[in-house]
């Protein structure tokens, strides 16, 4: 009897902000590696997610939201939407029971790609069964999609026939990571991510998204991980609201973060923070490049 042919392959989960990719890419790779926010644009750079099998090799990528630049920041995170989309072998396009995309540039594009499309109808666990069928008859004029799924991928409902469908229609490849990674990034990615987590659901209005994390130094030890991190923020003002009165605001950051820190490294962290003024860094080709954000990932 000849062994199964090994699949393996791309799948981008793309879509307008807090449509649920982040949730989803969690659920269909078993981890928390996407930060989950109520606030809209929490993902900023292109995250690979890992999901393996004896004849399969799935690998994620959770992607911004996909919004109309403003500056030199949002130009970097949609060119890492369109990365995705130019090595895709199947592309998760994510939608959800509230919105329409009537002037997309993305959907004009998708319109003409042949890459198989799974288009997802997120959130149905706060709609009707007739919203529903009205959304998915709305969407079979815009996208050429090969399925049209409703979804919760908060309540996990649905997320067991995209899986199937995804394998489906994987090409028959070698694995293109080690069988035993989970993510092309590094630890200090993470670490960075949870902080930034963190600030995004402590603080208000403009301060998270002015703010970007840097892992100066991480050291592991056999039962400990070292960690100094720098917050980035654009003004002197918002340096003094993320610290808080007698530096109360980022002690509640850093207890927060390392407390899921712990849990994801599976080890005891030390962690130090530090606020640093880096002006309009979001506008600026140096630093956007120093924090990651123009590499050709």
């Amino acid at each position: 009897m000849s062994e199964k042919p090994h699949k393996a392959g791309f799948v981008s989960i793309i879509g307008k902000p807090n449509v649920g990719k982040s949730t989803l890419m969690n659920v269909m790779v078993g981890e928390r590696l996407s930060i989950i926010t109520s606030k809209a644009q929490t993902t900023r750079h292109r995250i690979m997610g890992i999901l393996n099998g004896d004849d399969f090799q799935i690998v994620y990528s959770d992607t911004p939201g996909i919004i109309q630049p403003k500056y030199e920041l949002h130009q970097s995170m949609m060119r890492f939407v369109h990365m995705s989309l130019e090595d895709a072998d199947v592309i998760l396009f994510v939608t959800d029971i509230y919105e329409k995309h009537d002037e997309e540039e993305i959907v004009q594009r998708l319109q003409k790609t042949n890459v198989p499309i799974l288009l997802l109808i997120n959130k149905i666990d706060q709609a009707s069964q007739d919203d529903v069928l009205l959304k998915i008859e709305y969407w079979k004029d815009k996208l050429p999609a090969k399925e049209i799924l409703p979804i919760s991928a908060l309540e996990r409902k649905g997320t067991d026939k995209i899986f199937e469908l995804i394998l489906q229609y994987l090409p028959e490849h070698p694995p293109y990571y080690d069988k035993d990674e989970l993510t092309d990034k590094p630890e200090r990615f993470f670490a960075a991510e949870m902080i930034r987590e963190k600030i995004f659901l402590l603080y208000k209005k403009e301060v998270p998204y002015s703010c970007e994390v840097v892992v100066e130094e991480f050291k592991e030890e056999d039962t400990i991980i070292r960690m100094r991190a720098d917050i980035n923020v654009e003004r002197k003002s918002q340096k003094g609201i993320i610290i808080g009165h007698q530096g109360e605001m980022l002690k509640k950051v850093g207890t927060l973060a390392r407390k899921d820190m712990e849990t994801f490294f599976g080890k005891k962290v030390h962690l130090e923070l530090y606020v640093r003024v880096n002006e309009n860094w979001r506008t600026s080709p140096k630093a956007l490049n120093r924090f990651g954000y123009n590499s050709s990932e």
